[in-house]
C-alpha cells in the first residue's frame, strides 16, 4: 500500500507538472518540467529583476535575494538552462563592483543576514574565474573578522540586536564561513563555524519539548527573554527551519575527520527526532507555532514545511539521517505541493501561505509572543519560501528518479 501510495503521489506531482512560461527539453522521466523548474520560472516572470526580490521597491544587497539566487543556481546545475545562471549573475554584477565592493551593503552595519548572499559568489567565480567576485567574497569575510560576538564567542545576530544569538543566523553566516574555509585554506575557520552550531544548540534547545527556541539574549535584557535562561519565549518554524538547513548544508564543507563534525551529526539526529514529533500526520506539514498546533491562529505555514523537507531530503541524501526518515521526507514535500502549490491563470505556479516575516525586539517591538507570530501577514511567494522549495524540489526530484 506504501508503494502504491507513493506511485500515485508521483503521478500527481507529474500532472502538475505543465509548462510554464516555455517548452522544456527531454526530460529522464518526462517531456514536461519538473515542479523545481516551474517554480523557479515562475520567480523569473514574476522577478525578472532579482534586485527586486522580497517585494522591494530598490535594488538590496540582502539575504532573501541571495536565498533565491542560490535556488536558481541549484537549477541552473539540475536542467542547463542559462536562464537561471543569467539570473543570479545579473543579481551579483549589478551590485558587486570591480574592486570587490558591494553596492547597498555596509560593514559597519554588522548584520550577518548580508553575509547570506555570498554564497552565490563562490558559484560564480567557480564558474567564470573573474577576479570581482573573489574580491566581494573577501569583502564579506572581512566582515566576519571584526563581527560583535558574546563572551561565548557566538556572533551578535546584528550591531543593532546585542548580545544576541538567533537561529536564523546561523544560516546566514556558517556554511558560507565554512565554504571560505575550504576554499582559501583557512582550517582555523572551521573550528569557529562548528562552535557557533554548538553554542546556539547549548543556548536555545528545550529538551523537554525537543525543540529550538526562537532566539537567546545574553544580557537578559530583552523584554523577550526568559529572564533566567535569556531565551526567547516561542518555538518558531522558519527560525529551526533556518537552523535546520544550516545544519546540513554546513557539512558540505566541513571536513570529514574535523573533532566536531560528530557533534554536528549529533546535532541533526536531534533536530529529526524532534521535528518528527510536530509534523502533521494529515498533512505532512508543520505550523507557524510547532508545538501549539490547532490552537486559535495558529496555521501549517509553508516555509517552515519547505525548508524541514530540505533537511530530511538532504539529511537522508547525505547519510546524515537514516532511510528510516524516509516518510517524514517524502510527506512533508508532497505535503507543500499539495497544500500550498497553486497554478494560477497565466501558467505560472505559486507557493502560498508563507510567513511573511518576524523578528524579535526592534522598533516597533516584537515580543516573541504566541500572539505575535500568528498575526504577522502571510503572502504567497515570498523569497524565504520559494528558495527553499526549489531547493527540496530537486532533491526530491533527483531522489524520485534514482527509486
Amino acid at each position: 500500500m506504501n508503494r502504491l501510495k507513493h506511485i500515485l503521489i508521483l503521478l500527481t506531482l507529474a500532472a502538475c507538472s505543465q509548462s510554464v512560461g516555455e517548452k522544456a527539453a527531454s526530460h529522464p522521466i518526462t517531456a514536461q518540467p519538473a515542479v523545481f523548474e516551474q517554480m523557479a520560472s515562475s520567480e523569473l516572470i514574476r522577478h525578472p529583476d532579482p534586485r527586486l526580490l522580497d517585494f522591494r521597491e530598490t535594488p538590496k544587497w540582502e539575504y532573501s535575494n541571495g536565498l533565491v539566487c542560490s535556488a536558481m543556481m541549484r537549477t541552473y546545475e539540475a536542467t542547463g538552462k542559462e536562464k537561471f545562471l543569467n539570473y543570479v549573475k545579473f543579481y551579483a554584477d549589478s551590485l558587486v563592483r570591480e574592486d570587490g565592493s558591494i553596492k547597498t551593503y555596509k560593514k559597519s552595519d554588522f548584520n550577518i543576514d548580508r553575509i547570506n548572499s555570498g554564497k552565490i559568489l563562490f558559484d560564480l567565480y567557480h564558474q567564470t574565474g573573474d577576479e570581482k567576485y573573489r574580491l566581494a567574497i573577501e569583502t564579506l569575510r572581512d566582515q566576519m573578522k571584526d563581527h560583535p560576538r558574546l563572551a561565548s564567542g557566538g556572533f551578535w545576530h546584528k550591531k543593532i540586536y546585542p548580545d544576541q544569538m538567533w537561529l536564523d543566523g546561523l544560516y546566514m553566516g556558517s556554511p558560507f564561513l565554512a565554504e571560505y574555509a575550504k576554499e582559501f585554506n583557512e582550517p582555523a575557520l572551521f573550528d569557529d563555524v562548528a562552535n557557533q552550531f554548538i553554542l546556539v544548540d547549548s543556548y536555545t534547545w528545550d529538551a523537554d519539548k525537543q525543540l529550538y527556541y526562537h532566539g537567546y539574549d545574553d544580557s537578559r535584557k530583552q523584554k523577550w527573554s526568559n529572564p533566567k535562561t535569556g531565551v526567547s519565549p516561542n518555538f518558531w518554524g522558519r527560525a529551526m527551519g533556518w537552523y535546520a538547513m544550516a545544519l546540513v548544508d554546513v557539512l558540505d564543507f566541513l571536513p570529514e575527520d574535523h573533532a566536531k563534525r560528530p557533534e554536528i551529526l549529533a546535532i541533526i539526529n536531534k533536530m529529526a527526532t524532534g521535528l518528527v514529533k510536530y509534523q502533521d500526520t494529515e498533512t505532512g506539514l508543520w505550523w507557524q507555532i510547532l508545538d501549539r498546533g490547532g490552537d486559535e491562529g495558529n496555521y501549517l505555514e509553508a516555509s517552515c514545511s519547505s525548508m524541514f523537507s530540505y533537511f530530511f531530503l538532504k539529511g537522508i541524501e547525505k547519510s546524515y539521517l537514516s532511510e528510516d526518515y524516509r516518510a517524514v521526507a517524502n510527506n512533508a514535500y508532497e505535503g507543500v505541493v499539495k497544500s500550498f502549490v497553486k497554478r494560477n491563470e497565466d501558467g505560472t505556479i505559486s507557493l502560498t501561505t508563507n510567513c511573511a516575516v518576524a523578528g524579535l525586539g526592534g522598533n516597533p517591538y516584537r515580543d516573541a509572543s504566541y500572539e505575535y507570530y500568528v498575526n504577522e501577514p502571510k503572502r504567497d511567494n515570498d523569497p524565504k519560501g520559494i528558495g527553499p522549495f526549489i531547493m527540496a524540489s530537486i532533491l526530491y526530484n533527483n531522489q524520485s528518479q534514482v527509486k
